[in-house]
């Protein structure tokens, strides 16, 4: 059984979510770690586990960071991390696969099912092996108790239900 972990280094995951329904705002976590364990080298057995300090979400505006990591949305104080732990990963081809798991998110567990190409494995300047991964896929965050939400004069949605995510991921085997 080989295991893996994150480099957060080399790692970065991303929200995209609709602002007024005519933008997208973009925002990340700077704190995330991860363990994969696998017996084989395309990854089809791993059990993967992530996870992401909401104190470190950042959008690039500090009060809209500030009211993501209240009780309006992620409520950091009460619910500190965003988890995810895969329950199966399904090989499409060389390098697509689909990753299904359970995402926990202020609480509440849902499932979720995210793309994932496999961009391979190589040896880094230290001799080690390193793999990398991108994923992408939706949730919508009415779904996990993200609730709060507003309408504009106009009859316009200030932030859309449906979250788009995207994570960069490097390995590096232990």
């Amino acid at each position: 059984m080989s295991k893996w972990t994150i480099d957060p280094l080399h790692s970065e995951v991303t929200f995209k979510v609709k602002h007024l329904v005519i933008s997208s705002v973009t925002g990340k976590f700077s704190s995330i770690e991860g363990n994969i364990e696998s017996s084989k080298d395309d990854f089809t057995d791993a059990k993967i586990e992530f996870s992401a300090a909401v104190e470190s979400i950042s959008t690039g505006n500090d009060q809209r960071d500030g009211h993501l990591k209240s009780p309006d949305f992620f409520d950091a104080a009460n619910h500190p991390k965003v988890k995810f732990v895969s329950t199966q990963v399904s090989k499409k081809d060389d390098k697509d696969y689909v990753v299904k798991g359970d995402l926990t998110i202020r609480g509440v567990t849902k499932p979720v099912e995210l793309q994932v190409e496999f961009g391979g494995t190589q040896k880094d300047f230290y001799g080690n092996t390193v793999a990398g991964f991108e994923l992408s896929g939706k949730i919508n965050r009415q779904d996990f108790g993200l609730q709060w939400s507003a309408v504009t004069e106009t009859g316009g949605i200030v932030v859309s239900d449906e979250v788009k995510i995207f994570a960069n991921v490097e390995l590096h085997k232990k």
